[in-house]
């Protein structure tokens, strides 16, 4: 099945999953919504066979109207305002495909990122054709180098933008990127280059 999601949108829409074995692929897609967050705009980040999210005490303006029309537009979605970023959980069977098709065009003047269990990466990347910006590998090139390799060649054939995250986030990072309140260049967070190199901005 294909989805098509607003072709007038401006904002990024990313791909993250783990590679092999590799740990941390959820938390490194929160910290890049969080890199993508804007005072008038909140990202949406997508979570794919992940739990229901609470929101938290403190968010920004621009998450809890995301989060409104979410579920103005979506009743059933599972939706809720993190810090800056407005997050949402959706199981990972095949139907989901157009509940997230349709959060992505309602939030993609602020940029999504879709995090994905290791396995669905290339029936999401199918699915959503042209409308993938760029997709984030966590990887431990360890033990997994040939695997990354053919999994770039192939993005990168697809005429899509390709990182690899070689490390997990710090444990800190990675909880205050769930939290939604991860400032982009934090310590132990994403490498700034890498985030400019999947949100299309200049090296």
């Amino acid at each position: 099945m294909t989805v098509f999601v607003n072709p007038l949108a401006v904002g990024p829409l990313v791909l993250v999953a783990a590679v092999g074995e590799a740990e941390g692929s959820r938390g490194a897609a929160a910290a890049l919504a969080c890199a993508g967050a804007e005072v008038d705009s909140a990202p949406l980040l997508v979570d794919v066979g992940g739990r229901a999210p609470r929101p938290t005490l403190i968010a920004s303006a621009a998450a809890q109207k995301l989060e409104s029309r979410l579920k103005a537009q979506l009743p059933d979605a599972k939706a809720a305002a993190r810090g800056q970023v407005c997050h949402l959980a959706v199981t990972a069977a095949p139907d989901e495909l157009e509940l997230v098709a349709s959060a992505a065009a309602t939030a993609r003047e602020g940029g999504v990122v879709i995090h994905l269990p290791a396995g669905l990466l290339h029936q999401w990347l199918v699915a959503f054709e042209s409308q993938v910006s760029a997709v984030l590998l966590r990887a431990d090139l360890r033990s997994d180098r040939s695997l990354v390799a053919l999994a770039v060649r192939d993005l990168i054939g697809r005429g899509v933008a390709a990182a690899v995250l070689k490390r997990r986030l710090t444990w800190v990072a990675e909880r205050r990127a769930m939290f939604g309140v991860l400032p982009d260049g934090a310590a132990g967070g994403l490498p700034q280059r890498l985030v400019r190199q999947l949100s299309g901005a200049p090296q």
